[in-house]
């Protein structure tokens, strides 16, 4: 999948928002060693550069368009592509932070475990995922995926839930954990423009679409999307539009 840096950014102080509400709770006080994971454009990794200003800081991503634009930041971290998946490091790092990329991984069972795994001793694993998936947005979404020509081409893109409830997760992690601090968060953002709310997805939730997508079908694709979604979240009298966003954040202690 090709991901677009500047469509991400567009929405870059609703995006960093939750990063910064998460990075706030972390209650560790000099970690040596920090991993962003699914770092994206480095708009997350900024903020703990912030923080810990001594810290080791490794940014990795499994896009290369997000890690050009990371590397043109500035930052004083380093940067590596590689799969989140099967990603480990090559010895226990005292944070691993993840901000809007796990929600992609499939078996969260198994992942989230073996992440804290990979913790320090008094290290935390840090985590914040969207989970508004039953949400207008994303429920139209799989709607139009699965009504048009194009959907046994989008077959499986589009899972319903890839988040589980803030219970699923503690219980894989408390027996883990000296302490579990884990919360939701409903935001909601206020937008400006014609559409939105479809700008803010083809950033996020529309890539797997658009990768799977003809130019003229996804141009088609676009249209009545963003017919469906005009009217599930209609302008106000001030002419701007209210997106309700879920988001669940979770820190493990080792």
């Amino acid at each position: 999948m090709a991901w677009n840096p500047e469509q991400y950014l567009a929405f870059a102080d609703q995006r960093t928002r939750p990063a910064n509400e998460l990075l706030a709770r972390i209650a560790l006080k000099r970690p040596r060693r920090i991993v962003d994971l699914g770092c994206g454009p480095g708009n997350s990794t900024r903020a703990l550069c912030q923080r810990w200003p001594d810290a080791g800081i490794t940014g990795i991503d499994n896009s290369p368009q997000m890690l050009a634009r990371a590397r043109g930041e500035g930052l004083r971290a380093s940067w590596r592509e590689a799969d989140i998946a099967t990603w480990r490091p090559d010895q226990p790092v005292d944070l691993i932070y993840s901000n809007a990329t796990l929600h992609w991984l499939d078996d969260h069972a198994r992942i989230f475990p073996a992440l804290l795994s990979h913790v320090a001793q008094d290290g935390a694993l840090a985590v914040q995922m969207p989970r508004n998936f039953d949400a207008p947005s994303h429920r139209l979404l799989r709607e139009v995926a699965q009504s048009g020509p194009w959907a046994s081409r989008l077959s499986g893109k589009l899972p319903d839930a890839p988040v589980g409830a803030p219970d699923f997760y503690y219980d894989l992690l408390a027996p883990l954990s000296q302490a579990v601090d884990i919360w939701e968060t409903d935001y909601l953002q206020v937008m400006e423009g014609d559409d939105p709310v479809l700008d803010w997805i083809k950033g996020t939730a529309l890539v797997p679409v658009m990768a799977a997508l003809d130019a003229p079908d996804q141009t088609a694709y676009l249209e009545v999307l963003a017919a469906r979604l005009r009217a599930a979240y209609p302008r106000r009298s001030d002419g701007k539009t209210l997106f309700s966003f879920r988001r669940l954040f979770l820190i493990a202690y080792r």
